[in-house]
């Protein structure tokens, strides 16, 4: 950033303050006028004349009412223009008390519409000129009579001139803003739809090819005892179905990878019968991991076990992150009837702080796992201190479910 542009910003945030040098310069700006002589034998010169009293306070009248110009803007045009009124009819020498008038003026113009502009500044215009010209000391068609006529008008168009244009800018950035909020809604848009077509995809080609794995599977299993050569006809069937779901499913879960992503894994994804590998990682980290189970050695469905997994896994990077290093943290796995509940406590000190508090993005992603599969998850602090993680996943899920295409 330039000094120029620190300096407007600067401005910008002490509007007064901005006002008050204005005002410092006009008054500066008149006081060199009323002593210069237009007129003289060599053109203008300095020290001509000399100010009487009374144009010497209408003129610092006048600068401090500007001071507050874009407070009352009616009101300092109405100051401004009795102080030039008397300054008009009196001033012999005429002292440019009128100079004030005008900023003000072209103040009203820049912050009011066009209809309040022509009315107010067709009146300033008006008394201040036939002032001039009936009651003046100077001859009605005077050069500086017409002078005020000229810059009353100046001052009012160039006051609407940057209106407009401040309004037009402004036209431009709120076009400009929406147009962008348009395309990032489309954009998003196109990506919901985007999605909906690939799992509309995924579940036509897994619907398609398990439906005929489990028909040969069928067959191989009813004829396995008499007729074995059949049977390994519908294995090889089965084999070769299951070999392009996956193919298919690979391809089709490519589109969603990015350059930069790691291969799919070839392992199988990770359960609960790793919870105690991963309660050991925590503990290796310096926090104290005490897991119980009671879930009677159930056989919970890939997605499920994955679920929970991924659940206890976040609640505890979680406690290690904004717990505080004297955490403590308890998993608890438990079968309740068609259910497995999964809690993780902790008594750290700082679980009303950072996003544990808010629903950060872990927390999204652990609601969001659980939720698809038909599953609640709760987190929120806990009555004395700490925080608290609970999930509730059904054992037999709708991914569990096998029969049929979906």
């Amino acid at each position: 950033m330039s000094t120029l542009e620190r300096t407007r910003c600067r401005l910008r945030a002490h509007p007064l303050a901005l006002d008050a040098a204005l005002a410092a310069g006009v008054l500066a700006c008149m006081l060199a006028g009323s002593y210069v002589d237009p007129h003289g034998e060599h053109g203008a010169t300095w020290g001509a004349r000399t100010a009487g009293a009374l144009s010497l306070a209408l003129m610092v009248l006048g600068a401090a009412a500007l001071v507050f110009r874009r407070r009352a803007p009616m009101t300092v045009l109405a100051a401004t223009g009795a102080v030039s009124l008397v300054e008009l009819v009196t001033g012999d020498p005429r002292a440019p008390v009128a100079m004030s008038a005008v900023v003000a003026l072209f103040t009203v113009a820049s912050a009011t519409d066009r209809p309040t502009t022509w009315r107010v500044g067709l009146l300033t215009m008006t008394v201040l000129t036939a002032s001039a010209m009936l009651a003046g000391p100077l001859p009605w068609y005077a050069q500086e009579n017409l002078g005020i006529f000229a810059w009353t008008g100046m001052a009012a168009a160039a006051g609407d001139a940057v209106r407009s244009r401040r309004a037009f800018v402004h036209a431009i950035r709120e076009r400009a803003e929406r147009a962008e909020r348009t395309r990032e809604e489309e954009a998003r848009r196109r990506v919901a739809e985007e999605r909906l077509r690939i799992a509309r995809d995924l579940h036509d080609v897994v619907a398609h090819h398990i439906a005929l794995v489990n028909v040969q599977a069928g067959v191989a299993a009813h004829v396995m005892d008499k007729r074995p050569d059949q049977a390994k006809e519908a294995l090889a069937h089965v084999r070769e179905a299951s070999r392009s779901a996956l193919n298919e499913l690979r391809a089709t879960v490519g589109l969603l990878r990015q350059s930069g992503d790691p291969e799919a894994p070839t392992e199988p994804a990770p359960g609960l019968d790793r919870l105690d590998e991963l309660a050991d990682t925590f503990r290796n980290a310096g926090l104290p991991v005490e897991v119980a189970r009671a879930d009677h050695g159930t056989s919970l469905p890939a997605a499920v076990g994955l679920a929970a997994y991924r659940v206890i896994q976040e609640a505890l990077t979680n406690v290690r992150k904004h717990a505080g290093p004297e955490a403590k943290a308890e998993v608890s796995v438990v079968r309740v009837g068609s259910n497995v509940e999964v809690t993780v406590l902790d008594n750290g000190p700082g679980q009303q702080e950072g996003p544990r508090d808010g629903g950060g993005h872990g927390l999204l992603g652990m609601r969001e796992r659980v939720t698809a599969l038909g599953g609640t998850c709760t987190a929120g602090p806990r009555y004395g201190g700490g925080f608290r993680v609970h999930a509730i996943l059904p054992v037999k899920n709708r991914t569990s479910v096998t029969g049929g295409p979906a």
